[in-house]
């Protein structure tokens, strides 16, 4: 698996490690839990999947030039590492309410699932190729998915722990009151 790809891996299993189904199903109202993210993930994971396969299978990757703001979004969240905030989820990769289980399962399958199409499109296509266009950032190439998807994958396991804090706080708050 690629660095990139391997990092973001690392980022879930140490943000979710011993979490039980009740902990990645908690969340503050009107607030996404650990659940609801990591299945947020995984769809954006295999949302990635299925356009690299569809771009092998036509022999021809999604391309048009960029716009100047997706140039600078690209830059600011791909080469800088900076994933603002308050941007809201594109709708393809909104969670549905699956059971957290199943999305914890699903997102180190989606995150693997991604490497070879990514591999092979870099081989098929060339690496300075846009290969996808993002909702937000418009084409990228596949190192630039590559770190996208770590970028984004962070950004979601500093919300997790976060969430642990807080579900933390919570439970003693609890404890307090009894």
């Amino acid at each position: 698996m690629s660095p990139e790809l391997e990092q973001a891996l690392m980022e879930i299993d140490s943000a979710t490690n011993g979490m039980n189904d009740d902990q990645l199903a908690w969340h503050p109202e009107a607030k996404w839990s650990t659940g609801d993210i990591l299945e947020h993930l995984s769809l954006a994971f295999a949302g990635t999947v299925a356009g690299l396969q569809k771009a092998l299978e036509k022999n021809v990757p999604r391309k048009r030039e960029p716009t100047l703001r997706e140039r600078l979004r690209v830059v600011v969240v791909v080469e800088f590492g900076h994933m603002p905030t308050g941007t809201e989820s594109p709708e393809v990769a909104r969670p549905r309410g699956i059971p957290p289980r199943l999305a914890f399962n699903s997102i180190r399958e989606n995150l693997m699932a991604m490497d070879l199409p990514l591999a092979a499109c870099e081989k098929q296509f060339g690496s300075n190729t846009k290969l996808l266009v993002h909702p937000i950032l418009g084409p990228m190439t596949a190192r630039q998915w590559r770190r996208l998807h770590y970028v984004h994958t962070c950004h979601h396991m500093k919300q997790v722990r976060a969430l642990r804090a807080q579900m933390q706080a919570a439970a003693s708050r609890a404890v307090g009151h009894s």
